[in-house]
């Protein structure tokens, strides 16, 4: 199912989490917020929006990370009823897009549900106060051709990470539903 995100609800602060890689190593958000501000994506595996921009995704976040902002990825679908989104799954997708940033399984769905998360993928940006600062797109080019994209994630996150606010014109991401248990 094809659902867009809601408007950023700007000023919202970011809830407290703690979540593992397929590794089993712990991460929270307090680790990951910091001066720089803090992006987190809600992706999945077998999403085929995912899919389309993950190469870009990638991209885009080690260019956010040498700004000296931290990226964290969470997958919070029911991989039961979807195996290819597994932790063993998790862990070879990361390998084969080559992440530089933790990718979390938020088993219990709890993370996605306090943050309103609804599709994969779903983007928030948030400055070093753990404020919501941008919930929208990656880019211009959604499945189309990414040649001629407006990095309008990268954008934002740099004028986060300047300003602690982000801009004011926000698209939303679409992509296919979170599978809640």
């Amino acid at each position: 199912m094809l659902l867009d995100t809601p408007r950023c609800h700007v000023g919202w602060q970011a809830p407290d989490f703690t979540l593992q890689d397929p590794e089993g190593a712990r991460h929270t958000l307090a680790e990951n917020l910091g001066e720089n501000g803090l992006l987190i994506a809600f992706i999945c595996n077998h999403c085929p929006y995912v899919k389309a921009i993950a190469r870009r995704f990638v991209s885009d976040a080690q260019a956010l990370q040498v700004e000296g902002i931290s990226v964290l990825a969470i997958m919070s679908n029911d991989y039961r009823a979807v195996p290819e989104d597994s932790p063993a799954n998790m862990a070879r997708f990361s390998q084969q897009f080559g992440f530089s940033f933790p990718y979390l399984v938020d088993e219990e769905q709890t993370v996605a549900r306090a943050y309103g998360a609804v599709c994969t993928p779903d983007f928030f940006g948030f400055n070093a106060a753990g404020e919501l600062q941008y919930r929208g797109r990656l880019d211009d080019a959604r499945m189309g051709d990414p040649a001629n994209r407006t990095k309008e994630l990268v954008s934002a996150m740099m004028q986060i990470k300047d300003t602690g606010r982000g801009p004011d014109q926000q698209f939303s991401s679409m992509g296919c539903s979170i599978k809640w248990r």
